[in-house]
This record gives C-alpha cells, structure tokens and sequence, in this order.
C-alpha cells in the first residue's frame, strides 16, 4: 500500500476489510479512526503474525460507521458472514444443539438452524442449548414417539405409516386426536424447558429402558438410553442446559508471546457446570474485548461476567451486551472471596496447559500427529536451489514454539550434484544428525521437512542409516498437508489451528534462511 493510498483512509470510525491478491477477505478489523489504526499495521515493526498478514494484503475496503458501538457490532457480523482467516473463529459455536418447536397449527419438533450471525431461521419457540449435538436426530426421533408428535411437512389427508407404527394419534384425519395434540405438545415444551414434568418424563423412559432390556429388545433399549443421556437425566456428564438459570459466567486469559488462551467457567445455581478452551492469536484487532463479543453472539449472556483482567473498552463492552440481552450486563474482576478463588482456579488450568508444552498449539501437535511427547524442540529443514550451482540447504530451530535463531543452521550441498531435492534433503539431515550424536548432543522432538512423501522418504532414511528414531514429518506448501510416516493419506490440520501455524512457521524460517544464504552466494560469485 503506498503513500497516497494511506492518505485517503478516512478518520472516520467504522471497518476495514483487508484482502489478498485474488480479492478474498483475510482480515476484518474496526476502529474509532479508521486512518490511525490502519496506518499502525505499516509502522514500525510488527509480530510475526501481523507481518504475515501486512504480506497477504493487496486491498483494502472500508465502511463507515457513525460511532464506535456500530462499528464494535458490524464488525462481528461481518467476521462471521466472511470468517477471514486472520481472525478470531470460535470453533465450539456448532456444540450445541438448538430446537424448535414450529409455530403451526400442530406444531412440529425440529432443529433450530441459525445464521452465520448466530440469529435463528424458522418460526416457533427454541429450546436450548442441547450438548452433543452430533446425536441431536436420535434425540429428536424419541421425543418424537414419546409425545406423538407429527413428523410429515404437509398434513396428508389420511393417516401414514406413522399412526400404523404408534408414533403418531393422526391430528390430519382424526377429530380426537385434535383435540388431544396441544396437550401433547405443552408436556413436550415442559420437558424441553427442564420443568417438574421432565422428572417424571425421565423416570417414565427409565422403566421403559428397563422393560425394553428385559424383553430383549436392546436396540429400543439403547435408544432410550441416549434420551435419557441427551437430557441430562443420567449422571455422565451430559446434560440440557435451560438458558434461563445462566447466573454467572467466568474467564481467564493467558498469554504467550502472540498468542492467547482464554478458558471459562459457566456457573448454574451456583455450581460450575461446564468450561471450554479456545486459543487465538493476537493479530490486528484480535483481543480479549473481541473474544468475548463474539462468544456472546452465539451464547446466552449472564447478568455478572467475572474475568482475570479487565478487558479493553470494557465500558463499550458491557453497554454492547446489554443491549443484545435487553438487561444490564455487568463484567468484573474479582478481588476477593469465592469469585477471586474461582478465577485463581481458571488461571492454575491455563497455567497447566501453558506448562505442557509452552504453547497451546504444542499440546494440539502433540495429539494431532500422535507424536510420543510434546514437540518442545522442532527443526525444520528446507532447500534453496538456483541453479545446478547455487544449491543450498537451511534449517530453523523451534524451542517452545517460539524461534530459536541462534541454532539456525545452513549448509552448502557437498555431495549432490544437478537439482535433486530428495537426495539434497537426505544430505543436509545426514549432516545435521550425525553431528548431533557423534557429539552426544541433545536430539529435537520432532523433524518437519519442507515437501511432500518424497522428501519425507528421504530424510527417513537418512534417519534410519544414522540409526537414529526421532519423529519425523514434512508439511507440503501446496495444500498445507502434513505426511507422516506409515499413514497413506496426509493429515489435514485445519487452517485456523495453533498447532498448524507453528508448523508453518517454522516452515517459513527455514525457507527465508535459505533463500537468503543463496542470495549471499550468488553476490559472492558474481563479485
């Protein structure tokens, strides 16, 4: 972006909408003015994430907003219509499941569907949140039966398989079963509500499991027992929230280097009853105060929020939420008493997660790659080849997650001649481990080679002669696909996770070492 550019961002608050080359938006971000916030993203110097992003953009677009408050909410709409790939995403938004019952003349029961702006599609009443939301049809399919409760689109003129099989008293065809279906619809809102009736409802389907096993019928049995389950009316873990008790809500922020992790606590009558992770980097306008706006557009939202540290704009914040619950929302940071304990908790279990691996997305490789330990040390090895002559081999070092440059390595090829990558890969990793343990020195947790099977094959087997088992994998630009040893298929790690980012960061290194060693070269031979 140049000079003249930069002089017609207006001062005006409002959004700016960041794009790549190919027109895509990377990045939404707002401010009070808009010339000012933009302008900071090409001054001075900037963390390697925002300097991969200032890279990506080619254009930038910007709405106009009459104040601040507008800009804080359009700006959240619009992340969630676009989902850019630099922004906060919060990935738990599909756990829980929402339903509806229909507003028609015998009301269905059906999943409530929702807009990328979390507003619910479909008239009626909605029920909810529901956790485990992948058994949400099974769930449907027994609340169905239990309370006859029609299941076809169109009432067809005569009763259908459904009235045969029992699940249905046919409301279409029969005047008593008219009569009847509002009842039956009010006991299904009361159980979906968590009212008295859901007790009995509970211990009704209980007997019912119990008679089913008895009669061998293990499959109706089972089917139960997931309702039972999907309710919350059996101790597993597993429950039916009702929005209405959500008193208190509570959350902690750790950060390391760019990157935050933000733990919480949902408190219902006073107990903790459920707590999610997510992880997100400090990118542009990425904060704890957008965090917590966004989490809110998809959840029901307490009169108290408790959290660690106050976060930015906080007034503007707290009026925001009000305005969304229609009531006043209040966020503090608690200095004593149960709530400080409460608090402390949260941040002992980040500080637990930090103390795995010294960054979140450590933890996640770990998992993800089915790695033997936490990867604290990662190298990462690349080749910079131009020409038959100017061929050369770079490696950057990772220790928790962060680069580690003075144990940056590069390496003139010795042994290879022409433009062979596969057998320049094994060379460079040869070279770099048989030093390592002829001088008994420490070995990494985990290797990343830059390419695809080919490479790996041949950085494995220069591991092998060596005689030598460090985990091993390479991460191919193309598609950003990771390939392992002894797996046919690549893994995918998605775009948004930690653990991807540090893969590719160390990627990145490795490739802007290499490329300026060969540059380094070059001028040498020319002169």
């Amino acid at each position: 972006m140049d000079a003249d550019t930069k002089t017609a961002i207006p001062r005006s608050p409002g959004i700016y909408l960041m794009k790549d080359a190919a027109g895509g938006i990377i990045y939404i971000g707002k401010a009070k003015n808009l010339r000012n916030r933009v302008r900071s993203y090409f001054a001075g110097k900037q963390n390697y994430k925002t300097q991969k992003l200032v890279e990506n953009i080619a254009d930038i677009e910007y709405i106009l907003t009459d104040n601040e408050s507008e800009a804080f909410l359009l700006e959240s709409n619009m992340i969630k219509r676009y989902r850019p790939k630099f922004n906060i995403e919060l990935k738990d938004q599909q756990r829980y499941t929402y339903l509806r019952v229909s507003d028609e003349k015998y009301p269905r029961l059906l999943v409530a569907r929702r807009t990328r702006d979390g507003k619910f599609l479909g008239r009626g009443r909605t029920f909810g949140p529901f956790t485990r939301g992948s058994s949400k049809l099974l769930t449907i399919g027994s609340l169905r039966k239990a309370f006859q409760i029609r299941i076809c689109k169109t009432l067809p003129k005569k009763v259908c398989l459904e009235y045969h099989l029992g699940n249905c008293e046919g409301p279409c065809e029969f005047a008593d079963a008219q009569k009847r279906y509002p009842q039956h619809v009010d006991a299904l809102q009361e159980v979906l509500r968590g009212g008295a009736k859901s007790r009995i409802f509970a211990s009704k389907l209980k007997e019912e499991m119990k008679q089913a096993a008895g009669d061998m019928q293990f499959e109706r049995a089972r089917d139960i027992r997931d309702t039972l389950i999907r309710l919350g009316s059996l101790k597993s873990g597993q429950k039916m929230e009702h929005v209405k008790n959500s008193d208190e809500e509570y959350f902690g922020i750790g950060i390391i280097e760019h990157a935050a992790t933000v733990m919480n606590f949902r408190i219902l009558n006073g107990v903790i009853r459920d707590s999610d992770k997510f992880f997100f980097d400090l990118v542009g306008d990425n904060s704890f105060s957008n965090f917590l706006y966004q989490y809110y557009t998809t959840h029901k939202i307490p009169r108290l929020i408790h959290v660690s540290s106050m976060p930015e704009n906080h007034i503007l914040l707290e009026s925001l939420l009000s305005g969304l619950a229609g009531r006043g929302v209040q966020i503090s940071v608690p200095a004593r008493g149960k709530k400080k304990e409460i608090i402390d908790l949260l941040m002992r279990n980040i500080g637990l997660i930090h103390s795995k691996g010294g960054d979140p997305g450590l933890v996640e490789l770990k998992d993800v790659l089915r790695l033997p330990a936490v990867p604290q040390v990662i190298e990462c090895f690349d080749i910079s080849n131009h020409g038959a002559d100017f061929a050369v081999g770079s490696m950057s070092r990772f220790v928790g997650g962060q680069p580690d440059r003075s144990g940056y390595r590069k390496f003139r090829i010795k042994t290879v001649s022409g433009r062979d990558d596969y057998a320049m890969i094994g060379e460079v990793v040869m070279r770099r481990y048989r030093g390592l343990a002829d001088a008994g020195s420490e070995l990494p947790d985990l290797v990343v080679i830059d390419g695809g099977r080919g490479q790996l094959g041949a950085a494995l087997k220069s591991l092998e002669l060596l005689g030598l088992e460090i985990p091993c994998i390479s991460l191919a630009k193309e598609n950003e696909e990771v390939f392992a040893p002894k797996k046919r298929a690549p893994v995918v790690i998605p775009r948004d996770r930690r653990s991807l980012k540090i893969l590719q960061h160390a990627r990145d290194e490795s490739h802007r070492f290499g490329v300026a060693y060969n540059r380094t070269i070059r001028k040498n031979q020319i002169k």
